[in-house]
């Protein structure tokens, strides 16, 4: 049977499509670039060579969540029309703690900007900020070393900005910091009200907040140059003018945008609630929805390989550190000796975590091998859509035709905590389940890497003692010898690497355990790497804790760290972010997170996480078989 009698008709559209066209156009207006491109996907939203992407909205939206992807829009047009990227490389600071709450402060800065122009803005950034406070669990902290006081501060500035309480989810996030910073900060708080649209007045202000909680650091020498001339505080400023911030062009030209950008916001809103108000339209299961997003330009870190961001971590001294691997850690008869006892340890757990693994490997197989086009003109008779024909008798037959998908190339590593407290079961169980998927995912084409992290001695080693010789000078660091161990490399296979697990085994291994440097050395490993698609698990059992460092610095020294360097990854880079937590729990560290209790489910988390961030970004959901019976 030919369709060739018929004129085709055009495919049928996914009820969510009027809802993005309204928020891009609207997003494109308040940007003030009409050839912006503009894609949704199941990832962070983020702007990346001049590319927007804003999360994928769900087809049946709630009004809540229209609100919360509009909110997302709107923060990155904002960045886009009211932030000079030159103006704040000049004026930001060093540190990494003092970077991120300038950091925080500049997006409160643009959202402001638009919160207080349009009121529509502003509740939709409201819903966007409450959404990203509850998912990263900041409603229920009852801690200050939970709560990150960039975030507090930014929540603060806005506050003072708009007028706006802080949203739900942030209340107690905000309240746990408020005291100390109004006591130390709150004349500078009230500033900024009066600097809001001269980004680099607005900049040097952040910086005498800094100062005032004793987080400031050395400016940048262009922009105190940049400041020579100008020395009249903003009270003089405002004697002459009677307005503040008139004498700067980069104002007058984010004002003329955000103004003309609003009536053109106004109706893309409007037209955006229309779509998210009318009824939808029900869809086949198998209609195509694939992401139109062209893959953005690489991203490039922001220093060298071995950076330690900001003064306020460092190592007391590097050159005891050890970077090894696994076989050259003992003699080839030891590790032949250490895997054998693994595999008589775990003999049992061997085949549950096999069926995980292999039903992992039936799934990725499926997304690389199948897929289907729908609504042409030939090919196989599509019956889900022969309802069409009952209903109008004169509508087109519709066929469909299977199709080869590219299947991303991908890299995985899987960094292991060796530490002493992941001694016994947790850590035969993890080396089983590391060796296991290794050898699953390479079945697959995806390539895996294992690493492992631990200290050479306990408490301090060989920087400690060089520490003694210095006479003890106050906060020294991170006080101990690092070995980090690589079991098996990406392009390694897993036959070769296979014994090097079975070091995990060796009596006097485990040690302590530092997580923020671990995770920074395998996150700039897997930045190394040519593949498009890059993810990191880290699998741990808590806290970063070494006694050396612990002693001699501030109690949150170790963990400060470890946040800063997931914000990082998370936020920032191209890397795909992983924790699975034993018997403790990592969800208020890692965004993406699962904690489990006993070490005998670590085989089934890994393999369900891994199944999860592969079926994001499947082409179709796993295939239906169907009876390959040609029309003709």
């Amino acid at each position: 049977m030919s369709s060739n009698y018929k004129a085709k008709s055009p495919a049928k559209e996914a009820p969510n499509e009027p809802f993005k066209r309204a928020v891009t156009g609207c997003l494109r207006a308040l940007a003030k670039k009409p050839e912006l491109e503009v894609s949704y996907a199941a990832e962070r939203p983020g702007i990346a060579g001049g590319k927007v992407r804003l999360p994928e909205p769900p087809r049946k939206l709630t009004r809540q969540e229209a609100a919360i992807v509009r909110g997302h829009a709107d923060s990155l047009a904002l960045k886009l029309a009211c932030h000079d990227p030159s103006v704040h490389r000049k004026l930001i600071p060093g540190g990494q703690q003092a970077r991120a709450v300038f950091d925080a402060v500049e997006q409160a800065r643009v959202e402001a900007i638009g919160a207080r122009r349009m009121t529509g803005v502003a509740k939709n950034l409201t819903a966007m900020l409450d959404d990203k406070f509850h998912r990263g669990k900041f409603d229920d902290i009852t801690d200050r070393a939970d709560a990150p006081i960039e975030e507090a501060i930014a929540m603060m500035v806005r506050e003072r900005l708009t007028g706006e309480a802080p949203p739900p989810a942030a209340k107690k996030l905000v309240d746990l910091w408020r005291p100390l910073i109004e006591d130390k900060a709150g004349r500078g708080l009230d500033k900024l009200e009066r600097l809001v649209e001269d980004q680099a007045r607005f900049g040097d202000a952040i910086h005498d907040l800094l100062d005032s909680l004793d987080m400031g650091e050395e400016r940048n020498a262009d922009a105190e140059d940049k400041d020579e001339g100008d020395e009249s505080d903003e009270e003089r400023r405002q004697d002459e003018s009677g307005e503040e911030g008139d004498s700067a062009d980069s104002d007058e030209l984010q004002r003329m945008s955000l103004e003309e950008a609003e009536g053109t916001s106004e109706e893309a809103q409007d037209a955006s609630a229309e779509a998210m108000d009318a009824p939808s339209t029900e869809m086949s299961d198998d209609s195509d929805m694939g992401d139109s997003e062209s893959p953005a330009e690489p991203w490039r870190p922001r220093g060298g390989a071995n950076e330690y961001r900001g003064p306020e971590y460092h190592p007391f001294i590097g050159k005891f550190d050890e970077e090894i691997a696994a076989e050259d850690l003992c003699e080839p008869e030891e590790l032949d000796r250490l895997r054998g006892y693994l595999d008589k340890q775990l003999s049992h757990l061997q085949g549950v975590v096999s069926r995980l693994a292999n039903r992992l490997q039936r799934r990725l197989m499926a997304q690389q091998n199948r897929a289907w086009e729908f609504d042409l003109d030939e090919g196989m008779l599509d019956p889900a859509r022969l309802s069409r024909i009952i209903t109008d008798p004169m509508h087109p037959l519709s066929f469909k035709r299977e199709k080869d998908t590219t299947f991303r190339d991908t890299v995985v590593t899987l960094l292991l905590d060796n530490s002493g407290s992941m001694r016994g079961r947790p850590i035969t169980v993890a080396a089983t389940c590391a060796d296991i998927l290794a050898r699953t995912l390479e079945r697959c084409g995806v390539k895996v890497e294992i690493l492992g992290f631990t200290t050479r001695a306990w408490k301090g080693g060989q920087s400690r003692e060089a520490w003694l010789a210095a006479g003890k000078p106050a906060n020294p660091g991170r006080l101990n010898d690092l070995r980090h161990i690589i079991y098996k490399s990406a392009d390694a296979p897993w036959r070769r690497a296979r014994k090097n697990l079975g070091l995990m085994m060796r009596e006097g291994l485990l040690k302590e355990n530092i997580d923020g440097e671990a995770l920074n050395w395998a996150y700039r490993r897997l930045l190394g790497r040519t593949e498009q698609r890059r993810i990191l698990m880290m699998i741990s059992d808590g806290a970063p804790v070494d006694d050396s460092t612990l002693s001699v610095n501030p109690g949150n020294y170790l963990e400060r760290h470890l946040r800063y360097i997931i914000e990082e990854i998370e936020t920032r880079s191209p890397v795909e972010l992983i924790a699975i937590g034993i018997g403790h729990d990592v969800t208020r560290y890692y965004r993406r997170a699962v904690t489990i209790v006993d070490a005998e489910e670590l085989g089934g988390a890994m393999t369900e996480k891994l199944a999860e961030l592969f079926a994001e970004h499947a082409a179709e959901p796993e295939p239906r078989r169907v009876p390959r019976r040609r029309l003709h």
